[in-house]
């Protein structure tokens, strides 16, 4: 724990702190102390030669990859330096490929480096699940070249892609691969290594504070031992331009302390943990109900055929304790870890356990059209001067900013695509009332 130690044994100091933050380490919230700057033996995250390096290559051991850099700012910070990575990469304009289920830092990263994804066709859910397979890619593949291809896997309802095999099928076709794994750092730690890093994907990022014992904002970018090794040197700059030069030392001390209990049981309470959901996981089957997630760690239970929203479900558990992650009409979302004791878990077995099941709610979700005129490139919308509008009145518009239901999510319409009748009535469906459009000239 080098970062947690430096930040442990400065605080109890009691040195004269004539550096930044102002708070100078007296307590205001209660973790001033352990609050610092890049002082005299701190190291520079994006400069790292010292104490968080050792900390970094620590971690790229623990997860198998060449390269592991600490991110504080999420992966939003490593979703756009792994494409401004891609960018400097191949030194020109890139050809991107996505699912349309993406984060918006996606497409923010898209705008900085002025890349126009092709987008693979998403007709089958419009909330926050991405079923892109091995060979909506290959056909995608097959039509135009690649340079890179960028999908999301788990998504917001846990869905895990085939990234086995969809990494084969981009490296056939001489693509990278980049996977936005916020939702899963602890699958490369649970039983049947789905981490994408373990499957072939070139560029990994992962949201740490997410499913590890990290504070919010931890994060994590991988590069594999199978990608390019002209990428290695490229991630600090990459990070460093899109991140603030003033990296938090709470967040980065929390992940230096994950390092160290990766190597002294986490794992093993992961294993456990995925074992003790998946009783649960029987529990719901046994009553009827339905888990819409894949991941081992996350419950996300299909309210609709019970009778009720997500929005509702998620009430009746405030009502008794319990609050979850994500709801919306169909489901609700439950992210567990390790540091979810018994108490947790009983509390939520019992909810299930008297879950009245009723009759089915579930209605046909409203469909995207197979494709929407595009009128703009995508950076040209997003920096274009933009107004809000309604829905209803959004026919013809073309789209400045996603029109997304949550974060991940398939996106109903993507800037620079002009908003159809059928666009309307998706959007409406998913109880979207305004959406950003270009302003007319």
């Amino acid at each position: 724990m080098d970062i947690q130690r430096f930040v442990n044994e400065y605080a109890e100091s009691n040195i004269s702190r004539f550096h930044m933050p102002g708070h100078k380490g007296r307590l205001i919230c209660g973790a001033e102390g352990f609050d610092i700057t890049e002082i005299c033996g701190a190291d520079s995250l994006y400069d790292a030669d010292g104490i968080i390096a050792q900390s970094e290559n620590k971690c790229a051991e623990a997860f198998g990859s060449a390269k592991t850099c600490y991110g504080a700012e999420g992966s939003s910070q490593t979703i756009k330096a792994a494409l401004l990575m891609l960018r400097r990469f191949f030194g020109r304009d890139i050809k991107l490929l996505s699912s349309r289920s993406c984060h918006r830092a996606f497409l923010d990263g898209c705008m900085l480096i002025g890349a126009d994804p092709i987008w693979l066709g998403c007709e089958r859910d419009m909330l926050c699940k991405s079923d892109v397979t091995p060979l909506d890619i290959e056909t995608a593949l097959e039509r135009e070249r690649i340079d890179a291809v960028y999908i999301t896997s788990p998504d917001y309802y846990g869905t895990l892609a085939d990234i086995r095999a969809i990494a084969d099928i981009c490296h056939a076709h001489k693509a990278l691969l980049i996977v936005d794994n916020a939702h899963g750092a602890y699958l490369k730690f649970a039983p049947g290594r789905s981490h994408p890093i373990d499957n072939g994907a070139d560029i990994v990022c992962d949201s740490a504070h997410k499913t590890l014992p990290v504070y919010t904002g931890g994060a994590y970018l991988h590069i594999s031992n199978t990608a390019p090794a002209e990428l290695i040197p490229l991630a600090k700059p990459c990070m460093a331009a899109v991140g603030s030069s003033s990296p938090s030392y709470l967040i980065l001390a929390s992940l230096d302390s994950c390092t160290d209990m990766l190597y002294n049981g986490l794992p093993k309470k992961i294993s456990a943990c995925c074992e003790r959901v998946g009783r649960i996981k029987e529990l719901i089957k046994r009553r009827g109900l339905s888990d819409i997630s894949s991941e081992p760690l996350k419950i996300t239970l299909g309210c609709a055929e019970a009778g009720y929203s997500g929005v509702q479900a998620a009430e009746l558990m405030r009502q008794n304790k319990m609050e979850c992650e994500y709801a919306d009409v169909r489901a609700v979302v439950l992210m567990i870890s390790p540091f979810n004791d018994e108490e947790d878990l009983v509390r939520l077995e019992k909810f299930i356990q008297s879950f009245e099941i009723k009759e089915s709610i579930v209605k046909a979700l409203p469909k995207l059209p197979k494709a929407l005129p595009k009128a703009m490139p995508l950076r040209e919308a997003m920096l274009a001067s933009s107004e809000s509008v309604l829905t209803e009145a959004a026919e013809g518009r073309i789209c400045a900013r996603p029109a997304l239901s949550c974060q991940p999510s398939v996106a109903v319409a993507m800037p620079g695509e002009v908003i159809t009748h059928e666009c309307i009535a998706a959007l409406k469906g998913l109880g979207i009332e305004r959406i950003e459009a270009v302003k007319k000239i």
